[in-house]
């Protein structure tokens, strides 16, 4: 069974601006309470003085993350690697002076970049961008029966799924759940969805794949899940297509 729900326009959007520099943080307030006014939205901004900042005590409840990348201590990338960690769906967007940090986006799948000094124009475009994003997302939920009961999980929030002898496990950002039920059957109910089988005992969510090396997917939570000769290439098309498909 299946439900589903969109962040409509007119939603107060959570953004978080993380920036070590007081000056280039107001410069970005203002942009955001331009665009506001310009596009009739509404945003609630929360500024974190640098990557420690942000960390300490993050709860998976902001929608768009800027952060500068070159910070002391606890820098933006790394700072997105830990929230990666807790919060798989938050927009992030680096904030840089240098075009080379743009291979690391792929590690926390980074929406993009804007270079310093930031022009309005180019920040606009890229919350447009996020919010579009944003409002194409939809939550599905599938249904699961564990131990007795009904448990609902967000399709997003699977990492995969594991068959363990006439059981399959379901991992999750935050947990897992064994079901009665064959891995082929859940599978079906989540075709048409982000999801591949990487071998006969995984199907993996390709929005949880951080990379491929060998034939192995590392995965969100440190998993690192086999991937079989036969469905190797198959897999990275299919995890090629999802990319492409989340980049427009």
């Amino acid at each position: 069974m299946w439900g589903a729900q969109t962040p409509e326009s007119g939603t107060v959007i959570s953004i978080g601006i993380v920036e070590d520099d007081p000056a280039s943080s107001a410069l970005l307030v203002d942009y955001l309470r331009r665009y506001e006014y310009e596009h009739d939205e509404k945003f609630a901004v929360t500024q974190f003085a640098d990557g420690a900042d942000l960390v300490a005590g993050y709860r998976a409840d902001m929608d768009i993350l800027l952060l500068d990348v070159e910070m002391p201590g606890l820098d933006g990338f790394s700072a997105a690697q830990r929230i990666r960690q807790v919060d798989p769906d938050v927009l992030l967007i680096f904030i840089t002076n240098m075009t080379q940090y743009a291979i690391h986006g792929y590690e926390v799948d980074a929406l993009s970049y804007v270079l310093k000094p930031v022009p309005y124009f180019a920040f606009s475009q890229e919350i447009k961008r996020s919010l579009v994003r944003l409002r194409r997302r939809t939550a599905d939920y599938l249904l699961l029966t564990v131990d007795g009961g009904v448990v609902r999980v967000a399709t997003d929030d699977i990492v995969f799924l594991e068959s363990v002898k006439h059981r399959t496990v379901v991992h999750t950002v935050d947990g897992k759940h064994s079901v009665v039920a064959p891995l082929k059957a859940l599978e079906a109910e989540l075709a048409g969805r982000s999801f591949f089988r990487s071998n006969s005992g995984y199907v993996v969510n390709l929005r949880h794949v951080l990379g491929v090396h060998g034939s192995s997917a590392l995965m969100v939570g440190g998993h690192d899940l086999l991937i079989s000769r036969p469905r190797k290439k198959a897999f990275l098309a299919a995890l090629t297509d999802y990319l492409g498909a989340r980049a427009t």
